[in-house]
């Protein structure tokens, strides 16, 4: 994500802003004088001097890094960002707790986030524990009654593990499943036509729930499972509940969290990931067949989102240390983020040389 360097001109900034922002500041200078201290011809006092000069530098871009996100701090300030949190980095515990603690930290300094999580792949271990067969139509797994349940508890677990987490860290959270308060109702899903079980497309979201519990400061954490009318359970693919969550609580910004960079203008070459492009851009990225596979769905999420709404969609990629804090706090980034053809661009990457 990129924003103007003038930013700050352009958001009201508290006198206390301004104080922090000078004692960043005078902080810095203090750390640069004390660099010059250090006696001539002393070996080791040049060596502890250097020691200490790499030390100092690490401070002084602690304090680079703090003046780059007050303005995003200001920006964002009590505005909803839904994070979408899947792929491997659901796998390993650090990768977790590390994800969570960003997570938690965007709430401290005033975002309104919402989690929305994943579990294919645990899923799709447990169903291999229990030597269930899967069926696959077009790249999707069919959901039948045993799967569906199987599903169901995984997400569960997967649920009440990030709330533990969260309140770990010292801030309320709620877990929720989508039947819950008929939070998440759906329709049958079909790919291609073709039935692949109980798997649910999000026909409407029950928002009011969601933004009782920001406006009472917790972090609700949801799990993608809801119901038809019937009151037949249906597993979500996450992708499109946080997407379908983010439009209805009107999200100023969407982040993707995948097992991939972002977008790329060459698949086969990681040096391509394309910082910024708008809807358009996308739609033709699309039509070129550079937007394809597994990449195409998620993208036309992030398309649907943007036009119902939502300011910013991000995706990132969850095993990156940090990757969401990088996006959203810094002036590069680290990801793609997709916009509105109208909003300004404020990086020049593949898509604009």
């Amino acid at each position: 994500m990129q924003i103007n360097n003038n930013l700050t001109e352009n958001f009201w900034i508290s006198k206390q802003d301004k104080i922090n922002v000078f004692a960043i500041k005078k902080f810095r200078v203090r750390l640069e004088k004390t660099c010059c201290t250090i006696p001539k011809g002393e070996t080791k006092m040049i060596m502890k001097g250097q020691q200490q000069q790499l030390d100092m530098d690490k401070w002084i871009e602690k304090g680079d890094v703090l003046i780059e996100a007050l303005p995003y701090i200001q920006r964002f300030n009590r505005k909803i960002i839904v994070v979408k949190y899947g792929g491997s980095a659901m796998l390993d515990e650090n990768f977790m707790k590390s994800v969570i603690q960003d997570i938690t930290l965007l709430k401290l300094v005033g975002f309104k986030p919402i989690i929305v999580h994943g579990g294919g792949k645990a899923i799709s271990r447990h169903i291999d524990r229990l030597g269930m067969e899967t069926q696959f139509i077009n790249g999707l797994r069919v959901t039948d009654e045993d799967t569906l349940e199987a599903a169901e508890m995984v997400l569960n677990s997967v649920n009440k593990k990030l709330v533990q987490i969260v309140e770990q860290l010292g801030v309320r959270a709620i877990g929720i499943s989508g039947k819950d308060g008929r939070l998440l109702t759906v329709k049958k899903k079909l790919s291609e036509g073709q039935d692949i079980g109980y798997v649910g497309e999000v026909t409407h979201v029950n928002e009011d729930i969601l933004l009782e519990l920001l406006e009472d400061d917790f972090l609700p954490i949801v799990c993608p499972i809801g119901l038809d009318e019937d009151y037949h359970g249906y597993n979500i693919n996450a992708d499109d509940a946080a997407s379908a969550i983010a439009e209805a609580v009107k999200a100023e910004k969407l982040a993707f969290l995948t097992d991939t960079e972002g977008v790329y203008m060459d698949k086969d070459d990681s040096s391509t990931v394309i910082s910024e492009m708008t809807v358009s851009e996308a739609e033709k990225l699309i039509e070129d067949g550079i937007i394809a596979g597994g990449m195409l769905p998620k993208i036309k999420n992030c398309m649907d989102a943007i036009k119902n709404g939502v300011s910013r969609v991000h995706i990132l990629d969850g095993r990156i240390p940090h990757s969401i804090l990088l996006e959203i706090f810094t002036n590069k980034g680290v990801g793609t983020a997709i916009l509105d053809d109208e909003q300004e661009k404020f990086y020049t990457d593949l898509l604009n040389k």
